[in-house]
């Protein structure tokens, strides 16, 4: 190291004059310290109930989507199913004693599961899958912002752990302005910013989800 004091008061201290070394290192840093803050006890139940919220959700859009199919599938037998009962009956009436009204049963069947169907699809659209998205969104959230929360620690943690090293390695200076935005500490701040920023917008269409389903049920 060679420099002139009195030519170059301020100095820029870096591990290596490599840039893209620099900015590798910091990399592996800051998504070491994000796989730190993720296996946080916290971090690991947040996520875990948000796994679990958009498992149900996604259940349920697939019960609605083979239900429909189901109603689909039926309205078209059914239509058959009329058309072959009434044939039926007719051809008895013609030349038998006895009226054949056996297809009606099956017709009645079918059509009492299409009924259903619809109710389930019914209940599905109007309460059940609004309700799982709005827990999907506010558990994932939560997990945002927990996480968000987590790494604002670690940072912290960081910053002080570098304030430390530096205070004793300059302790004759009097002034000694040091930027940790640049680095590991920064990285992470601005990584739990964008969390915290996705929170509120999730938590925000949550809301909007709640309010719709209130004025669905008449409150």
């Amino acid at each position: 190291m060679s420099f002139d004091i009195a030519r170059t008061p301020t100095l820029h201290a870096v591990a290596t004059g490599d840039e893209q070394q620099l900015v590798e290192d910091l990399q592996e840093r800051v998504e070491a310290a994000i796989r730190q803050a993720e296996a946080a006890p916290a971090v690991v139940e947040a996520a875990a109930a948000q796994r679990r919220a958009e498992q149900h959700f996604l259940s349920l859009q697939k019960a609605e989507r083979a239900l429909n199919q189901f109603v689909k599938s039926a309205g078209e037998k059914l239509s058959a199913m009329r058309e072959a009962a009434l044939d039926a009956v007719i051809e008895s009436a013609a030349g038998a004693d006895k009226l054949d009204f056996k297809g009606f049963s099956e017709l009645g069947v079918l059509e009492n599961r299409s009924r259903q169907a619809t109710r389930a699809i019914e209940k599905l659209v109007e309460r059940l899958l609004p309700l799982a998205l709005w827990t999907r969104l506010r558990e994932e959230s939560h997990a945002a912002v927990t996480l968000a929360r987590v790494l604002e620690g670690v940072a912290q943690e960081r910053a002080e752990r570098v304030l430390d090293q530096l205070r004793e390695a300059v302790g004759e200076e009097m002034i000694l302005p040091v930027d940790l935005s640049k680095g590991v500490a920064g990285a992470l701040l601005a990584r739990a910013e964008d969390l915290k920023r996705r929170g509120v917008q999730l938590s925000s269409n949550a809301d909007s989800i709640e309010k719709t389903f209130e004025k669905t049920l008449g409150r």
